[in-house]
């Protein structure tokens, strides 16, 4: 008996020496933060490491996470300045910066902060209408922030950063808005439609005004030319006609030679001889004189038939042009 009594000794003292350890040695982890209280009071703030306490004197409260949390707070319907409700999901950036205060200053600082958020939301939201809560959502960040971080700042907490995640209008009023917008972007592509088809015309008329200008410097351009060509063979011709010395003979044959052109033409109805023909075809026949053979100018000295009926026909010819 005294030797199973020596072994149950033994054991318990083992057990309350693994006890006293357990409670006296705590290792504190990186980031994080733990109090200590010594019988019930606040007695100091553990960081990271390790560090012995008094069994059964001190106690360690649950360690406080002094990372950046990020909570998502459930959607919260918030009333608008005209009277429209929407739903409105919020997200909470904050850390612990007091473990002192975050533990002994709030009892729940998560559902503080919630609760601290959404009644500002309510406030915030409550002062401005649709449409400025849809396009205002930087200034409302601005505005969550900073009247949570002055409420947190005596709880140990700091809030760098407060997000809307999402505005939900009603139904109805999402239905309104898809409407509107439809019809804007509607109008918006009328009007880009009609400025192209404006500038297209714009240009059109530009490209035939210039294509004008051009064909018509180009048609004056080559009269001109035409008339330089003109000029320089008339002066050619004329040039050439003086070298060359005509008589009166081939001037007289190249004027019966333009004679006919004067009739060329379907609409040439009537044409006028000259004063001056007579003349010329007295030059002609002067020069056609000269070409008559000898024995022709012989007979016609004769009181031949032929003589007579040469000069009967004479005057018919000539009566007839």
């Amino acid at each position: 008996m005294s030797a199973t009594a020596v072994l149950v000794i033994l054991a318990v003292l083992v057990i309350f020496v693994l006890v006293v350890l357990v409670k006296a040695v705590k290792i504190v982890p990186q980031a994080r933060a733990g109090v200590v209280e010594r019988l019930g009071k606040y007695q100091r703030t553990l960081n990271p490491g390790l560090t012995i306490l008094i069994p059964f004197v001190d106690r360690m409260l649950p360690l406080l996470d002094l990372r950046e949390q990020v909570v998502s707070f459930p959607p919260q319907q918030v009333i608008t300045e005209d009277s429209l409700v929407v739903s409105i999901d919020t997200v909470v950036y904050f850390q612990v910066t007091d473990a002192r205060a975050a533990t002994y200053e709030i009892a729940n600082y998560i559902q503080a902060v919630e609760q601290l958020t959404t009644t500002t939301l309510r406030n915030v939201v409550g002062g401005l209408n649709l449409e400025e809560a849809l396009t205002s959502r930087d200034q409302i960040n601005g505005q969550l922030r900073g009247v949570l971080d002055d409420a947190t700042g005596r709880w140990g907490i700091r809030v760098s950063r407060v997000e809307l995640k999402a505005i939900e209008p009603p139904l109805s009023i999402q239905d309104s808005m898809e409407k509107q917008m439809r019809a804007e972007r509607e109008r918006r592509a009328t009007i880009l439609t009609a400025e192209g088809t404006k500038q297209s015309q714009i240009l059109t008329a530009e490209g035939r005004r210039q294509a004008a200008i051009l064909a018509a410097e180009g048609d004056a351009k080559a009269a001109i030319l035409r008339a330089d060509g003109e000029s320089q063979a008339i002066a050619k011709v004329f040039e050439a006609i003086h070298k060359g010395n005509p008589d009166q003979k081939l001037l007289a044959y190249q004027y019966l030679q333009t004679l006919p052109k004067l009739a060329e033409g379907t609409s040439n109805k009537l044409w006028i001889i000259p004063s001056e023909l007579g003349e010329a075809l007295k030059g002609v026949g002067s020069a056609l004189g000269d070409f008559v053979p000898d024995s022709v100018k012989q007979s016609s000295n004769g009181t031949s038939p032929a003589q007579s009926a040469g000069s009967a026909a004479a005057p018919g010819s000539t009566g007839g042009l």
